[in-house]
């Protein structure tokens, strides 16, 4: 227990150390909320990987889906460092740092407005950001308090608030720059712990062979009458195994706290080396995350009355002192960055995108920073209040509320912004029309399940199918509406996408030369 005690003390100091470090950058408001546009490469791509895996990969997503598809669950790991990391990289990464710049924009909403020359876009998409990242920052909080209950027997509420107080404190001292900086400390634990971890786990279970021979004698006839289909290939529900790895790949594409880490990179070049760093660490974390959660059967757990959330903990019961406290670290640190990431995303939007537009346009720099601080300090309490009540609530485990967090989120935005970089006649008609869909059916989908006051169609029903089919509906929904809605200012348009062609022309000449 000492040793464990110690190893916290020494990260949390770390954490605010750099958060004080960090307070030279946030001068102004481009600082605060970007660092000046000056994050080299390797802090952004640690930046865009340990936002991205949280407690609710580790905790819940490794541990439900691990025990539903087996081991077959590792291609959702495989999934998010494909499509959620280098092919997003290579779409996104380039065109959204040039547009930004020349759109001047430092939210997703922001860019939205100057796009699509519409202040409603903003506002409305502002309101959108708020409350659906609210559910995703609690459910960080509940898997968190799983592994800190284990392994220091600590009260939940306790957990919450002191997760909450310390992120709370870094974000708002350092800004941005503080939370890519340790990004980067917290992701080389991430990777390490990762790796310690499968590999204590496994020795425990007769190493690799033992495990995958074990996990092929489990039988549950209630999910499929094959032989060893947990062991398998491609697991018992090949579909639902893709849906999720659409939701959590995909969906990463329309989430402002990922792709604000395009706004922030320094440079062209540290995009082509952001794009490998990325793509490895998600492969190493993702990819570790999902195989580790494919033994979860082998616990012996029982779901219908621990929760899914209960699996992973029950991997790692028997681990050393030394290792546990490593553990609890690593989910310490992929929670905090996560945290620290939609925290900040949340309150810059607000304060940027609809405080000074509505309330204060006259609002100078300094006070658009002490604002985004005073929100921040109120998103943080309020997530932080709903993850001790949902705690006791019907909603239980972490899954649900991350589903319906980024399949409103991405459902809404994932079309908007992919069409208005690549596509000049996305029109703002549908742009709307993509905002209500996604948010639409996610909060139909949460009404049913919570209320039942109307029930989906089944395959519908999971807050992972739904989300997967939010965003696929929009990539859809966009391009048809703008084929017949008002067409958007060209002379605007051409403006915008000015810096991009002219990149290119020099970069063609360049590779003729």
């Amino acid at each position: 227990m000492v040793l464990k005690v110690i190893m916290l003390v020494v990260f949390f100091a770390i954490m605010l150390g750099v958060g004080f470090y960090s307070r030279k950058h946030t001068k102004d408001v481009n600082g605060f909320v970007l660092g000046g546009r000056s994050v080299g490469p390797w802090l952004t791509a640690f930046a865009y990987g340990t936002s991205y895996f949280s407690a609710v990969i580790f905790i819940g997503y490794a541990g439900q889906f691990g025990w539903k598809y087996g081991i077959a669950s590792t291609w959702i790991g495989i999934g998010n460092a494909l499509l959620g990391s280098l092919v997003a990289w290579v779409v996104l990464g380039r065109r959204t740092r040039l547009l930004t710049q020349e759109l001047d924009t430092r939210t997703m909403p922001e860019f939205f407005e100057k796009r699509y020359s519409s202040k409603s876009l903003k506002l409305f998409s502002s309101i959108i950001i708020f409350i659906f990242l609210i559910p995703y920052t609690a459910s960080l909080y509940n898997g968190l308090s799983r592994l800190f209950g284990m392994a220091f027997n600590v009260d939940y509420k306790i957990c919450v608030i002191v997760m909450a107080a310390l992120t709370g404190i870094y974000v708002i001292v350092g800004g941005y720059m503080a939370t890519a900086i340790n990004d980067f400390i917290q992701g080389l634990i991430m990777l390490v712990g990762i790796v310690a971890v499968i590999y204590a786990v496994l020795n425990n279970y007769g190493g690799l062979t033992g495990a995958l021979d074990s996990l092929a004698r489990i039988n549950d006839p209630a999910v499929s009458d094959t032989p060893g289909v947990f062991a398998s290939f491609l697991g018992p529900d090949v579909f639902n195994l893709f849906c999720v790895v659409v939701l959590t790949s995909l969906g990463t594409w329309g989430l402002p706290q990922m792709v604000q880490k395009f706004y922030a990179i320094k440079d062209e070049r540290s995009i082509k080396t952001g794009t490998v760093v990325s793509t490895l660490f998600a492969t190493i974390v993702a990819g570790g995350c999902y195989f580790l959660g494919g033994f979860g059967r082998l616990t012996g757990t029982d779901v219908a009355t621990e929760g899914f959330d209960a699996i992973i903990p029950h991997l790692l019961e028997k681990l050393p002192a030394a290792l546990m406290g490593l553990v609890v670290i690593l989910v310490l640190s992929a929670s905090m960055s996560t945290l620290s990431s939609l925290v900040l995303t949340s309150s810059s939007t607000l304060t940027i995108d609809f405080i000074k537009p509505v309330i204060a346009p006259k609002m100078d720099e300094k006070k658009q920073i002490l604002i985004m601080r005073v929100m921040l300090v109120m998103f943080v309490a309020v997530s932080a209040v709903i993850a001790i009540v949902q705690y006791s609530s019907r909603i239980t485990f972490i899954a649900q509320l991350m589903g319906v967090s980024w399949g409103a989120i991405a459902g809404a935005f994932l079309a908007p912004f992919l069409y208005g970089l690549y596509w000049k006649k996305t029109t703002v008609a549908a742009c709307w029309t993509c905002f209500v869909w996604g948010t639409g059916i996610m909060t139909l989908n949460f009404i049913s399940n919570t209320w039942g006051l109307f029930k989906f169609p089944a395959m519908m029903q999971s807050p992972i199918n739904c989300g997967a089919v939010a965003m696929v509906g929009g990539l859809i929904i966009v391009p048809i509406v703008s084929l017949f809605t008002k067409k958007p200012d060209q002379k605007k348009v051409e403006e915008a996408f000015s810096c991009y062609e002219e990149t290119v022309t020099v970069a063609h000449r360049k590779a003729l030369d």
